[in-house]
């Protein structure tokens, strides 16, 4: 991983969903409806959504749309119920492919994963067959130009805050956490003054694959795939490519 950004992979498929804003508060509310089915309505009480609330409020959903998801999911509107599942397998040249999905129909979703991954040469593996390939953790990242500290003095303050790692890479810095951490750390950060470009409970790949030509446009276009069925909340992967070349493979 050296000299490598855990963070550019992350961020390429942020962009690449934040150009399909339309199914982007779709996929938020069902978020904060399974949150909110979890661990009560009351965001100030149940971190998990207090988390997708601060995620849905960054990508600009409407107030009224995180209040009905709210509502559904504590019973006080009528709507249907939703599953969580995780889908595992593999890319062309053995590229590390998580899915996650919320359904409400389990066997439609299954149907369009593995389509999915058969379209575009891959395999849909069992339950742990790359999950171990990946960590999660929380991810926060600040840009350098906001941070007037030298570098060791703000290393100090990272790590006081409870993060477990950083990494600086292309003028930004990049905070790890364990996932229990996560909300403590983001708050001290911010309560510091620091202003944060980016944060979220990520899957981190440990190592990273790389891979050219045919496969890598395969990989792409299965990435991509999957990004745009409407169950599907997250797609992680360990391919090592930029949004530059990500894009170029695309078109």
């Amino acid at each position: 991983m050296a000299g490598h950004s855990k963070w550019k992979n992350i961020q390429r498929r942020k962009n690449a969903q934040d150009a399909k804003r339309g199914k982007i508060f779709m996929k938020l509310a069902k978020d904060i409806y399974v949150a909110a089915k979890e661990g009560g309505g009351d965001p100030e009480t149940n971190p998990s959504l207090r988390l997708v609330v601060d995620k849905a409020k960054a990508a600009n959903m409407p107030n009224e749309n995180i209040d009905r998801a709210i509502k559904k999911a504590t019973g006080n509107l009528e709507g249907v119920s939703y599953e969580e599942i995780v889908y595992e397998g593999y890319g062309a040249g053995g590229t590390a492919v998580m899915v996650e999905v919320l359904t409400d129909n389990k066997n439609r979703t299954a149907a369009d994963v593995r389509h999915a991954f058969s379209k575009h040469d891959g395999n849909l593996g069992e339950s742990g067959c790359v999950s171990f390939m990946f960590d999660r953790k929380g991810l926060i990242v600040i840009n350098q130009e906001d941070v007037t500290l030298p570098e060791d003095e703000f290393m100090l303050e990272v790590i006081d805050s409870g993060a477990e790692e950083y990494e600086l890479n292309d003028g930004m810095f990049e905070i790890y956490t364990e996932p229990e951490e996560y909300a403590t750390v983001k708050s001290e950060l911010e309560s510091k003054g620091y202003k944060i470009s980016s944060s979220e409970i990520t899957m981190i790949p440990q190592t990273l694959s790389k891979i050219e030509n045919e496969e890598a446009k395969k990989v792409v276009k299965l990435i991509d795939v999957l990004e745009d069925l409407d169950d599907v909340q997250e797609v992680y992967h360990n391919l090592d490519i930029d949004e530059e070349e990500y894009e170029t493979l695309l078109s």
